[in-house]
């Protein structure tokens, strides 16, 4: 079973990354038992499974993505959203409002307004319909504190680490709520603005150099460091 590429190896669409038994993941397509890659990106290789993580990109939203929006208008019967993607997002009415809000649907504005941020998941999309939001659920709705930033969708799937690891490192290290957006928004949120910015120096520190090998470790001297000269106490 040859296997073409190294872990973590720069690739380009078209690339023949491995011929035989593997699996083909994200940003690859197999044709008979050969796989390749279709997007520039950093070969990913775990057991016989072959990913490429994409060095960049836009976001395509997917059902069941949470991410992070900004209401741009108001309709009849929801709100349309910015999720960063090339489609715009509806929020309907009945995916903000519970039974108790019903009677605020005639003023939307009591319930999200222009230029509010959220927190959603998308329940639909497909080639015949724009994306569709709810807000509905465990840790979504309006953002009401923190900063929200953006990177790279690309650089998501980095930013998260393998099961979590990155991501939370991040938050042990600076104390801080990171929520991740898979269109690239992030919300970065602590009792203290230094703890805030260092969170988010790190997080773009990832951004720019997710290709490199020893990341991980990079990051965590990094947040050590600036977090003693600048006297915080992250707990």
């Amino acid at each position: 079973m040859p296997l073409n590429v190294q872990n973590r190896e720069i690739v380009i669409p078209g690339e023949l990354l491995a011929d035989g038994k593997y699996l083909a993941g994200a940003n690859t397509i197999k044709e008979g038992d050969a796989i390749y890659a279709t997007k520039v990106g950093l070969a990913n290789i775990e057991g016989n499974r072959i990913t490429v993580v994409a060095l960049a990109g836009c976001y395509i939203p997917a059902v069941g993505d949470q991410v992070i929006g900004r209401i741009v208008d108001i309709g009849l019967s929801g709100w349309q959203v910015d999720i960063d993607a090339p489609y715009p997002a509806m929020l309907p009415a009945s995916e903000a409002a519970d039974h108790r809000q019903e009677h605020l649907k005639q003023d939307l504005t009591r319930i999200l307004d222009v230029g509010d941020l959220i927190i959603g998941k998308v329940l639909a999309f497909d080639r015949t319909r724009d994306p569709l939001l709810t807000i509905k659920g465990q840790g979504l709705g309006r953002i009401t504190s923190g900063r929200v930033i953006k990177i790279s969708p690309a650089k998501v799937p980095r930013l998260i680490g393998r099961k979590g690891s990155m991501i939370n490192m991040i938050k042990r290290e600076t104390g801080c709520q990171v929520i991740v957006g898979k269109n690239g928004r992030v919300l970065v949120s602590s009792r203290y603005p230094l703890r805030e910015q260092v969170a988010v120096a790190a997080i773009y520190k990832i951004e720019r150099e997710a290709h490199i090998e020893g990341l991980t470790d990079r990051v965590r001297e990094m947040i050590r460091r600036m977090v003693r000269d600048a006297s915080i106490h992250p707990g």
